[in-house]
């Protein structure tokens, strides 16, 4: 069978939802996530977007080895080199280069005739291939391009030596059976298509991006662009777990193969929600907590009696646990480590373990007992930890009662002064937050606040994702913890740290 190249852009499309952006470290994580998920290629950023970018990409370059390492750029000379000198050092490199192609795009964006466009793209694609024999080259809005034009694109780039033709639907304004005749007829049309691998990535601003992007694939495409939880620009791209997981279970469908190591699908799922503040919907596909669950007296019966009776995939095989090793107060760091290491967990260091290890032992004087969502969002709460972590929560009193308005008191170290502040609210967690205000005065603004309960039960703990704003600049918060108000404190503060941290470009002016 044919393998299908599954080429994960989280750390470059996915980047670009507003209020997504993440540092250096961040993309490191998630890129060796996607290393241990055998994912085939990992496009890690815009090179020429800042130098943060740039310097991000090089790191992922430098410290994958199995994953090809991808960046973007457009048909522009400077764009390429800078992609090219980001990708010096990777094991396996692959420099991106797209220009548009669709009538609307050519007219009011470009300005340029369609013989300017194709005249471009060869450039560039040859420019590229100065650095390296693996050049992928994009049509952007290629779903509103004319067929004929994209053949004769397609066949210049790729006599230039492009290795892999993407054919996006950047709007996401296809049908599936229109964009899966799209490929074919492009794939058929172009005289030299025997030479390259087509690609097709897909937007979902009308919830079609995964079902597309399988038209594609059962019309010869064999390449897949997606990200993790479905993230990306406006409605966001097609998701991997759904794209892997819909080619791996119905193996009499599409006549392809696809290499992931799906049991860590979860797990990466967990590590990028956690560092963009998107949480995942219960009711997600693959990755959503009700994905595997059943309430309906009908479906638990038949579950119990025979699981294919309603489920088609396995819980286990996307790396859900079946079983749990139960873990409290008295569990030791052995125990600990093993039980992350089965959930897909690897610490980079002792220091690491270390800190998590203490986290886990104030939850546990809290909880009865430790559930594996419990540890996934005390790992991801240690990682979230801003490099620069000038404000500390130090204490947090509220007092509210039916009939008056909640007073919270909070006590934060500011660069290693303790200051303690005061302030009302409409409820307990406006009054936290807006004491927090009355220390820091960031004039930012607070806009989303989420609240997930990662388990049942009263015992739960609160996952809180807050993002705010200021200047243009969006950051993401996190925190955790059994009492809501102290979670929404340390997620608050959490943000603080990172809007207070050193401004990184944000690669809003790139995408396929």
């Amino acid at each position: 069978m044919d393998k299908l190249i599954i080429f994960d852009t989280t750390l470059r499309d996915g980047e670009q939802s507003p209020g997504a952006s993440m540092t250096k470290e961040e993309k490191l994580r998630i890129a060796k996530a996607l290393e241990r998920m055998k994912v085939d290629v990992i496009e890690a950023g815009f090179p020429a977007a800042s130098p943060g970018d740039f310097d991000a990409v090089q790191t992922v370059a430098e410290a994958i080895r199995d994953s090809t390492i991808c960046g973007l750029a457009r048909a522009l000379d400077r764009d390429i080199d800078r992609a090219g000198e980001a990708l010096q050092k990777a094991a396996r490199g692959r420099i991106h280069t797209f220009i548009a192609t669709s009538p609307i795009h050519m007219q009011h964006k470009l300005r340029m005739a369609p013989d300017q466009v194709v005249e471009h793209a060869v450039k560039a694609v040859k420019r590229a291939r100065q650095w390296t024999d693996d050049v992928e080259f994009s049509a952007e809005d290629a779903g509103r391009s004319d067929p004929e034009f994209l053949c004769r694109i397609f066949e210049a780039v790729i006599d230039a030596g492009a290795r892999t033709i993407n054919i996006p639907d950047t709007v996401g304004y296809n049908m599936p059976h229109q964009f899966g005749e799209l490929v074919r007829k492009v794939i058929t049309g172009t005289p030299n298509s025997d030479k390259a691998i087509f690609s097709v990535h897909c937007h979902n601003d009308l919830g079609l991006a995964v079902a597309n992007s399988l038209s594609a694939v059962l019309n010869g495409a064999r390449q897949v662009e997606c990200t993790i939880n479905g993230l990306g620009e406006r409605a966001g791209n097609a998701a991997l777990e759904e794209i892997v997981m819909a080619v791996r279970t119905r193996k009499d469908v599409f006549p392809c193969r696809v290499d992931i190591d799906t049991t860590h699908i979860v797990p990466s799922s967990r590590l990028v929600a956690g560092i963009t503040g998107f949480a995942v919907q219960p009711n997600k596909a693959i990755v959503g907590a009700n994905a595997f669950a059943h309430e309906s007296g009908i479906h638990q019966d038949g579950v119990l009696k025979s699981r294919e009776t309603y489920e088609i995939m396995r819980a286990e095989d996307v790396g859900w646990s079946a079983n749990r090793m139960v873990l409290g107060k008295h569990s030791g760091r052995n125990a600990f480590r093993t039980r992350l290491q089965e959930l897909g967990v690897v610490f980079a260091d002792d220091e690491a373990l270390n800190a998590a290890f203490e986290r886990f032992k104030e939850l546990a004087d809290k909880k009865h007992e430790i559930y594996d969502e419990d540890l996934q969002a005390l790992v991801t709460e240690t990682n979230l930890e801003s490099t620069y972590e000038g404000i500390k929560l130090l204490a947090l009193k509220v007092c509210s009662q039916t009939g008056t308005t909640p007073e919270a008191s909070v006590t934060l170290s500011v660069d290693g002064v303790e200051h303690t502040g005061t302030a009302p609210g409409g409820g307990p967690v406006d009054a936290a937050l807006k004491a927090i205000d009355s220390i820091i005065h960031s004039d930012s603004e607070l806009v989303l606040y989420s609240v997930n309960a990662i388990t049942s039960g009263t015992d739960s703990q609160g996952e809180v994702t807050v993002r705010l704003e200021k200047g243009g600049r969006m950051v993401n918060g996190q925190g955790a913890d059994t009492d809501i108000v102290i979670a929404s404190a340390k997620a608050y503060v959490n943000a603080l740290n990172r809007l207070l941290a050193p401004a990184r470009a944000h690669p809003q002016n790139g995408g396929v």
